[in-house]
């Protein structure tokens, strides 16, 4: 049985803020697109230019309850599920995605959750150079983004549903990220920007084609105002989710994320994490 918790303050936790860099998309400032992604065939092709950029990233622990989906874009929760290796493609796609299911509907109470993907990833920082085959080698993403665009989102919805949209896209729907470390994260750990810190102007739409699907993403130009949060050492029981897009325009509607090194642990072993992609529904 999995189990769910929110996360508790507590006064006496040592923080971990790490001085770090990011990476963000290279404008070129002459309103050109930014160069397309192409994923498949076993390799991931990924030629856009980004620029590195100095930040403090923020260390939540102790104080995750402070951090939620609607006012920020993500929340730390806390889980255990029954699937500790992450190895076998089927219990993944059968247990793994229910337990994922029941977690989005206890923590959003929306009505249904479709997943539609995930990423297990166990390479190297630079695996994007490895060549043939590198998404054999999976590794983190050191680049700011959001996996969908607003355009990009509808076009995944209509996409996985087809029969459905026209209807779906009519009342509230969301595309959440539950985002887990298998082993505890030291090397390459995750970051993410509250929403209400990223301007809409600070986000570009980005060609991301994927086997047979041609989405769209946002790329980020670079803005020393944004805020940046991540926990330390998060283990198997602490779950991140990131909302990519949500319809619902009260609330945060994405969180920039992206992987950042730790230059204390920049010697340690390749980080070990998985990522479960969901469209979330509700019935108004």
């Amino acid at each position: 049985m999995s189990r769910t918790s929110s996360m508790s303050n507590g006064d006496q936790t040592s923080k971990h803020h790490v001085a770090t860099t990011l990476n963000y998309w290279d404008d070129p400032g002459d309103g050109a697109r930014p160069t397309p992604i192409f994923i498949g065939r076993g390799r991931i092709t990924n030629e856009r230019p980004h620029l590195a950029h100095s930040f403090v990233v923020t260390d939540v622990s102790g104080d995750e309850d402070t951090h939620s989906l609607d006012n920020d874009g993500f929340q730390y929760i806390r889980h255990t599920s029954q699937e500790k290796d992450f190895t076998v493609e089927e219990a993944i796609k059968t247990a793994y995605y229910e337990e994922c299911e029941e977690l989005l509907k206890s923590i959003t109470e929306a009505t249904d959750v479709h997943i539609f993907n995930h990423k297990v990833r166990r390479g190297p920082t630079q695996w994007h150079h490895l060549g043939l085959n590198n998404l054999a080698n999976r590794g983190p993403v050191t680049r700011t983004h959001v996996d969908q665009s607003y355009a990009g989102a509808e076009l995944r919805l209509r996409y996985e549903l087809p029969d459905d949209a026209d209807e779906l896209v009519k009342r509230r729907y969301q595309i959440i990220n539950i985002w887990r470390p298998i082993e505890t994260i030291l090397k390459d750990p995750i970051a993410v920007a509250s929403a209400g810190s990223v301007p809409d102007a600070d986000l570009v739409g980005a060609e991301m084609t994927e086997d047979d699907f041609k989405g769209e993403s946002w790329v980020v130009r670079h803005n020393p105002d944004h805020q940046w949060f991540y926990k330390h050492q998060m283990t198997p029981q602490d779950v991140l989710l990131i909302k990519c897009f949500d319809s619902e325009k009260s609330v945060a509607r994405r969180a920039l994320h992206s992987a950042f090194e730790d230059p204390s642990h920049r010697d340690k072993e390749s980080r070990q994490s998985i990522e479960v992609r969901c469209l979330v529904f509700y019935d108004a």
